[in-house]
């Protein structure tokens, strides 16, 4: 996930200017190309680790498969680099007997950069057309005492972070604040796509009474793939964007920003907090 790279780092003073040549650590950024069945349906920029989790979760947020189920198998194609050493930066899938893959609500199966998620989309109807669970029901009581907590227990979790200080997390918690899954990635996307993978490889989906907790800000495209998880409540350390806050409302969703203890700001989905803790 890291890599050691050559760097001069530079310090200003009253004097002038120090500069000094030292190795510094940043995180490793590679194509990932999701196949199925041979053919190819996204490349994603990535921190390689977790591949599986992230094709399976990549599919199920897009609605490209139904159900974690609908994967018989996934394998590391071996290509290779210049050098004729193998990459593994191909997953190729084998769809279950009956399963079908629809690509009809998107035109992500051409490239996503690790800065951008909901680039190719045609436009907003197709990513909200299809939710699979109804997450306004979700009847999840949450203490604002426990969900403060998270982004700290987080971070926690971040080894890949306090080595390079370029990784997004996204984690998995129990009402308690009890992280079940850390995933790192230089795509905020692709954090929450390794969790919700993890989840459907286990068996979990969907993700009634959790929390999803994220280490930067709640974009629309990360409500969506909380509410295509069937998770009630989405905490960010950051700020979330005028969409992500119309599709939380909309969907039932709980959404948290600026969680940082001892304070957050709630956005939506109010009614699943309990004050009195």
């Amino acid at each position: 996930m890291t890599q050691r790279t050559p760097a001069i780092r530079l310090e200003v003073t009253p004097d002038g200017v120090v500069s000094r040549s030292r190795p510094d650590t940043v995180a490793v950024e590679e194509p990932l190309e999701m196949r199925v069945g041979g053919t190819s349906v996204s490349v994603t920029m990535r921190t390689p680790g977790d591949d599986f989790d992230l094709t399976i979760g990549h599919l199920l947020t897009e609605g490209a498969l139904h159900d974690a189920t609908d994967v018989a198998t996934l394998m590391h194609c071996l290509d290779e680099d210049e050098s004729g050493s193998p990459t593994y930066n191909v997953v190729d899938v084998t769809l279950a007997p009956g399963a079908t893959l629809d690509l009809s609500r998107s035109e992500r199966h051409e490239y996503t950069s690790s800065a951008c998620g909901v680039c190719g989309k045609t436009s907003i109807e197709a990513i909200t057309t299809r939710r699979p669970y109804a997450v306004d029901r979700d009847p999840v009581r949450l203490s604002p005492a426990a969900l403060v907590a998270m982004p700290d227990e987080l971070r926690t979790h971040q080894k890949a972070f306090d080595r390079t200080g370029g990784l997004h997390a996204a984690g998995l918690f129990t009402p308690e604040g009890k992280a079940l899954v850390v995933r790192e990635d230089v795509g905020r996307h692709n954090a929450v796509d390794k969790v919700v993978g993890w989840a459907g490889r286990e068996g979990r989906l969907p993700l009634v009474g959790h929390v999803l907790v994220v280490s930067g800000r709640a974009s629309f495209e990360l409500v969506q793939k909380a509410v295509m998880a069937g998770i009630p409540a989405l905490v960010a350390v950051s700020a979330p964007s005028s969409l992500a806050v119309g599709l939380a409302r909309e969907a039932g969703l709980t959404l948290v920003g600026f969680a940082r203890a001892p304070r957050m700001t709630v956005y939506a989905g109010e009614h699943r907090l309990d004050l009195s803790q």
